[in-house]
């Protein structure tokens, strides 16, 4: 006979904002890792260098915040941004991928 699962009832969490939690800006991602267990995103800022004339532009980027995910919250996390990709497609915002077209091949012989 097979042992039957009792399937486990779901958490309710209440959330409790915490305004004193600091934000913390980055404008690139310079990072993302999975290991298997944890999603690790490295966010970075980037600082442009002061400009002299006739040379190119250049800057530097360091790291601003290191998030360290668990599995069950990276997964949260990619659903949240399905959702925010599919709400940015429908303000047309972003444009909807399209497939690219499938080419079979023949083989003229």
């Amino acid at each position: 006979m097979a042992p039957t699962q009792t399937k486990q009832p779901q958490v309710q969490y209440e959330y409790i904002d915490r305004p004193e939690v600091s934000e913390t800006f980055a404008d690139f991602v310079q990072r993302i890792q999975f290991d298997g267990q944890t999603l690790r995103i490295e966010f970075c800022v980037s600082r442009l260098e002061d400009q002299k004339p006739n040379e190119p532009a250049s800057g530097k980027r360091y790291p601003a915040c290191r998030l360290v995910l668990s599995g069950a919250a990276a997964i949260d996390l990619m659903n949240k941004m399905q959702q925010i990709t599919q709400g940015l497609i429908k303000a047309g915002v972003l444009k909807a991928e399209t497939p690219a077209p499938e080419t079979t091949s023949t083989i003229a012989g």
